[in-house]
């Protein structure tokens, strides 16, 4: 049987490279997705790789209440009740002393990650069913502290704060709430973040981070999403207020 036969799923970010993935794994295992992202173009380009009714996207910008109220009761009206949230929008900002940091850089950041999460779980969760699963996509990031990294750092470690507080309050409906982390993934994202680093370092960005991964290399988004579906899955329905850390090591 599909670890997610009949479940309706909601992914945001799904334009990017851990969206698509999630999404493909997602479909495979009998779920309705419906992706979420702020470009329709993108997400028009990502939705025609699939031949299934089984997929469908909608336009919003996480930071805005009345978009994501919206993308909340497209996926309700669509097929029913919401059973996995998966928050995965992000951005990264910029490497920068604290003294030379943009603020609106970190309003930016801050507003994509924290509010955007809050946003979602606010009118998403209205529009759940008790014993589902709601999962936000952290970073090895909200572990650790480095100089110059401060929307991206501290926006990261808020994600968890919003976790730990949903994951008591939802817990008389066992809807599930965790975090997922992940380190250093092959896709656009980390690459821009790895060359913005080299111009700072001057080295190789990728090779900086994998030498700081047990495992030595950078996880892949497919990978990624097997454990994004462990989550969403019954198989961690003993699971949560947790973080799980799927970052090869580097937070050890």
């Amino acid at each position: 049987m599909r670890q997610l036969d009949g479940l309706t799923c909601l992914i945001t970010g799904g334009a990017g490279s851990i969206g698509r993935a999630t999404a493909n794994l997602f479909v495979e295992q009998g779920a309705n997705v419906m992706l979420v992202d702020h470009v329709e173009a993108d997400l028009t380009r990502v939705s025609a790789a699939f031949d299934d009714d089984k997929l469908a996207h909608v336009v919003a910008d996480v930071t805005d209440a009345r978009s994501v109220r919206r993308a909340a009761e497209v996926t309700n009206d669509r097929w029913g009740n919401i059973d996995v949230l998966f928050s995965n929008a992000g951005n990264f900002g910029i490497v920068k002393p604290i003294a030379d940091y943009p603020e609106e850089v970190f309003d930016a950041v801050y507003s994509v990650h924290v509010r955007g999460a809050f946003l979602l779980c606010k009118y998403v969760i209205p529009k759940m069913n008790d014993g589902g699963s709601i999962i936000i996509t952290s970073s090895v990031a909200a572990t650790r502290g480095d100089p110059g990294v401060y929307a991206y750092i501290t926006a990261k470690h808020a994600q968890v704060g919003l976790m730990r507080c949903l994951a008591k309050e939802l817990a008389p409906r066992r809807i599930r709430v965790n975090t997922i982390h992940p380190g250093p993934i092959e896709n656009g994202f980390q690459l821009a973040v790895e060359l913005d680093l080299q111009s700072i370092i001057g080295r190789d960005g990728t090779q900086f981070f994998n030498e700081q991964i047990p495992l030595g290399r950078h996880g892949r988004p497919d990978e990624f999403a097997q454990s994004v579906l462990y989550l969403a899955s019954a198989q961690s329905r003993f699971t949560t207020g947790s973080m799980l850390m799927v970052d090869g090591g580097m937070s050890v």
